[in-house]
């Protein structure tokens, strides 16, 4: 029998209950990657009985109004740039509560100037207490998958052409799509685009090439504003083991590497981690299944 969970965001008028913001970038990748282990073990199997996940709050967090009438101050210790999709509940799958992250989010995580300028107003407003900006990807991203049907098959691309947002998205995603084409190739031969799990493969090769692309492009925009006290780091989110981490191919790893991690810094990075996840157990079991 599946074991039964709560989500429980309490606030208590007696006190102040909710946890000292992190201190710097190490201890807000912490407290995020802490929060998805355990939204990703609610739904254990191997979990008996009830579970429960205590969210805690506090009245200005959640936005009532102070003694004097004024709005709570804006104090988030992270910010998210997601997918839109609904099956990834940001504040949820990182176990964090009202006025903890400030989120944008778009389809297929694509860095448009809104997005840019989103996380630009953060930045430059939020002063001290943001610690990281975080680019989360997702397994089974429609986005992605629209961009490598484009890839596969041009003649799909037509459809996005009379929709100028729709193919701005899918021209965005048309870079990492390319290199995780590359990636797969160098890893797997030529041959590889014939196998029945090429097109699955490849959509999971680009969604992790895509969070690292967009971080490191974040990294670029953002250079003079980034230092010890604030960091760039991205991550997938699995859609099935609602697990946050990197699809690398890892000695003893089933199939993650959980955790937040920094982008490459050059290309050669790139070209080590598309191999590195083409080479992951996921992506292997499609080209070889």
């Amino acid at each position: 029998m599946p074991p039964t969970f709560e989500i429980v965001y309490r606030f208590d008028p007696t006190g102040r209950h909710t946890p000292d913001p992190p201190a710097d970038p190490a201890a807000a990748r912490h407290r995020l990657e802490a929060g998805n282990h355990e939204f990703a073990v609610l739904l254990d199997p191997r979990t008996a009985g009830e579970t429960r996940r205590v969210v805690r709050f506090d009245a200005d967090d959640l936005g009532l109004p102070g003694e004097d009438g004024s709005a709570p101050a804006q104090q988030p210790f992270a910010a998210v740039l997601g997918c839109a999709d609904a099956r990834v509940p940001t504040e949820m799958v990182f176990g964090q509560g009202c006025n903890d992250l400030f989120v944008v989010r778009v389809a297929g995580n694509v860095l448009g100037s809104e997005c840019l300028g989103s996380l630009d107003y953060a930045l430059a407003n939020l002063g001290a207490h943001l610690k990281l900006v975080v680019v989360l990807g997702h397994s089974r991203c429609g986005a992605v998958t629209a961009a490598v049907d484009s890839f596969l098959d041009p003649a799909r691309y037509l459809a996005f052409a009379p929709s100028h947002p729709l193919r701005a998205v899918v021209d965005r995603l048309l870079v990492p799509v390319r290199a995780a084409h590359l990636a797969v190739e160098a890893t797997w031969g030529v041959a590889a685009a014939m196998k029945p799990g090429y097109r699955r493969a490849l959509i999971e090769v680009a969604v992790g090439l895509n969070a690292a692309l967009t971080a490191a492009t974040l990294r670029q925009e953002f250079r003079d504003q980034l230092g010890p006290g604030l960091e760039i780091v991205y991550g997938v989110y699995d859609l099935l083991t609602r697990q946050v981490g990197v699809p690398v191919g890892v000695p003893g790893e089933s199939r993650f590497t959980p955790g937040l991690v920094s982008p490459p810094t050059d290309l050669t990075g790139f070209d080590h981690l598309g191999i590195a996840i083409a080479t992951s157990p996921p992506v292997r079991d499609l080209l070889r299944g």
